[in-house]
């Protein structure tokens, strides 16, 4: 009874946020406290809890308000100027900024190439950017960090278990199936209500520093994961180093740093659900914790699959990294990205105009099956040797290795 008292609480905060998302944040931190009570009242362990989840919460806080003040610096960089004078125009120029998204996010993080794209649009399209192609936006980030082990917490965490970054990286024939189909559309919907804008006067020179900044948050960031597994830590020291270069926008925090209150409590919450097993691994278990993953945070989801040990990582990797894009908060990126664009706060119209990251999501996945099949690996990854699957069998089927 607990337990479907627990669901309920966390769906009606989930179905409050969907209705009302003016007031996101109030109601997330409402199904927060609400949790906590319950939770308390059942002798759950809260104290010993969050003791677990407070480097990871800490983590995501500090990327979140960190990445903010990274996009910042790109966007006074002036290169959103110059990136305004390569694009072309017409359908193709909302295509390619997509395309760089996607590729800025293998290379950093879903998050920060989610506010790239934001702060690029804002000069490219004076603002004016459909929900459909902000959806997009969303969607090309989470698809390109899931094939890269620094491109999306998920994959670090599976990284960080045992598994080989080549598995990881089977991921991005799912996204590349999954832009071309999403792109197309989305870049069609952008073109028709607000073209790329070429500048009619010269761009200003790009400010180097603040694009050295950048490279310092990003090289901060990677080299404080491999060595600690806090990424945090790098983005606020090369903050607090870029500060004697060139100074932070301090503005930049507030709108971040709203969005990241949300994305807490709702991780938070998220944490405490009694979700003790998944269903047994298979294809069909990865493409539904997809969905699943757009309305519960994937975090948990993919702690879980780890334990259980059984599944094809790439397509894992795929499916949970790119599914939350289907809502607007339903990934770390979505949440930042809409902390710039308050419009994309609606679950019904990011899913009107923005049904081709649905049907990219689905194609994607089944462009994986198609070329790779399914396979999983026998080795307990969290050893950190896995080795290919030998000839094991699982429920009477034969090893399908890639």
């Amino acid at each position: 009874m607990i337990n479907y008292l627990l669901f309920g609480l966390f769906a009606a905060t989930l179905l409050g946020i969907a209705r009302f998302h003016k007031y996101a944040v109030q109601i997330a931190a409402s199904g927060l406290v609400l949790v906590l009570g319950v939770r308390f009242f059942t002798g759950f362990e809260v104290l010993s809890h969050f003791s677990h989840e407070l480097k990871e919460l800490v983590n995501l806080s500090g990327l979140l308000l960190g990445f903010a003040i990274l996009a910042d610096y790109f966007e006074r960089s002036n290169m959103p100027e110059k990136l305004a004078e390569k694009l072309p125009t017409g359908k193709f120029g909302p295509f390619l900024l997509l395309l760089l998204i996607a590729v800025l996010s293998a290379l950093l993080d879903n998050i920060a190439a989610a506010l790239i794209g934001g702060a690029a649009a804002i000069t490219l399209f004076k603002r004016k950017v459909h929900i459909g192609y902000l959806a997009a936006m969303v969607a090309a980030s989470n698809a390109g960090g899931a094939g890269s082990v620094i491109g999306d917490t998920t994959t670090t965490m599976i990284w960080i278990a045992g598994a080989s970054p080549l598995w990881v990286v089977e991921a991005a024939i799912g996204a590349i199936v999954a832009i071309s189909f999403f792109g197309f559309f989305a870049s069609a919907q952008q073109n028709s209500l607000q073209p790329l804008i070429k500048p009619e006067e010269k761009a200003p020179p790009v400010d180097t520093l603040k694009l050295v900044i950048v490279g310092m948050i990003i090289v901060g960031t990677i080299s404080t994961n491999v060595a600690f597994g806090f990424p945090a830590a790098g983005v606020w020291a090369a903050i607090a180093i870029g500060q004697l270069i060139s100074k932070a926008n301090w503005k930049a925090l507030p709108h971040a740093a709203h969005g990241m209150v949300f994305l807490v409590c709702l991780v938070a919450t998220a944490s405490m659900m009694p979700v003790e097993e998944l269903p047994e691994p298979s294809e069909w278990t990865a493409l539904a914790l997809g969905f699943v993953s757009a309305f519960f945070d994937n975090i948990p989801l993919t702690k879980l699959a780890i334990s259980q040990n059984h599944y094809d990582w790439g397509l894992l990797a795929y499916t949970v990294g790119y599914g939350g894009s289907m809502l607007w908060f339903g990934s770390s990126a979505g949440v930042a990205l809409a902390g710039l664009f308050s419009e994309a706060k609606s679950v019904k119209n990011w899913l009107i105009h923005g049904w081709h990251v649905v049907v990219g999501y689905i194609l994607g996945f089944f462009a994986m099956l198609l070329f790779l099949g399914w396979s999983w690996e026998t080795q307990d990854i969290r050893a950190g040797a896995a080795q290919p699957a030998q000839s094991d069998t699982r429920a009477g089927e034969p090893d399908k290795g890639h």
